[in-house]
């Protein structure tokens, strides 16, 4: 269990997180959603201890994440962020084995090498494992970096935008193989998106936030309903339900 308490961040006089306290509860699909700027990306990399807080704590299974060791930390919490352009010439298999990294400083053992076959097969990467990662299309690109969080083989999964630049049909490819591998690992997943539909979709739960704070946590019936979305988003929505699902309609606001 991840547990986020009292978390406060700012940068220079901006307070960019304001007293968050929130539980991402285990083997779900967390989803956290709101407008630029709402604290998002930040939540995300206090809980993987890549931004410092002003204040606050972060427990994984109950141990504080300030006194834990890089490797130990590394081995429980895998993030992968909007950013993930590697400039190096380098082939799917290798990039899928610094998953391994955490367990292995780079002696990659029998263990180590099952793990990343299986992370390619399970991502159906095989045919793919030594193409180098330039030649991709930016979905296979995006498979390639999910495989590599599988092979490091950790409890929790942070995504930051993982649909960022996906077509429609690879942004549904990705969202169903995080559902797969909660289903078959039992991980507990919380990403950042920015598509509502996507999120109300293929999310457990949603955590909406605004200015640095939680406005509402809940199921997509709980948080995909005008009241909640006008207040986070500062917009007038139309939200309806089609075949038991709430799906936010966007309307031009000319017309």
């Amino acid at each position: 269990m991840i547990e986020v308490k009292n978390i406060t961040h700012q940068y220079g006089k901006l307070k960019t997180l304001d007293d968050v306290s929130i539980v991402f509860k285990d083997q779900k699909i967390t989803g956290v959603i709101g407008a630029n700027g709402a604290g998002k990306s930040t939540l995300l990399g206090i809980v993987s201890r890549l931004i410092k807080p002003l204040s606050g704590t972060v427990h994984v299974d109950g141990v504080n994440v300030k006194g834990m060791k890089g490797h130990d930390l590394a081995k429980r919490i895998a993030i992968l962020k909007q950013s993930n352009q590697v400039n190096i010439k380098i082939t799917v298999r290798e990039l899928v084995s610094l998953g391994r990294f955490p367990h292995s400083k780079g002696r990659l053992t029998t263990n180590d090498i099952t793990m990343i076959d299986e992370a390619l097969n399970y991502l159906a990467l095989e045919e793919l494992q030594h193409r180098y990662l330039d030649e991709l299309s930016g979905g296979q690109k995006q498979r390639v970096f999910l495989a590599m969080i599988l092979a490091q083989d950790t409890q929790y999964i942070l995504l930051d935008e993982p649909l960022n630049n996906l077509d429609l049909r690879y942004g549904i490819e990705m969202m169903s193989l995080l559902r797969r591998i909660v289903k078959d690992y039992g991980k507990t997943v919380i990403l950042v998106l920015h598509d509502i539909n996507f999120a109300g979709a293929f999310c457990d739960e949603l955590v909406a936030m605004k200015n640095g704070a939680i406005i509402k946590v809940g199921d997509a019936n709980a948080v995909i309903v005008k009241s909640v979305l006008d207040e986070v988003y500062n917009h007038n929505f139309k939200v309806c339900c089609l075949d038991n699902q709430q799906v936010v309609l966007y309307e031009n606001s000319d017309e």
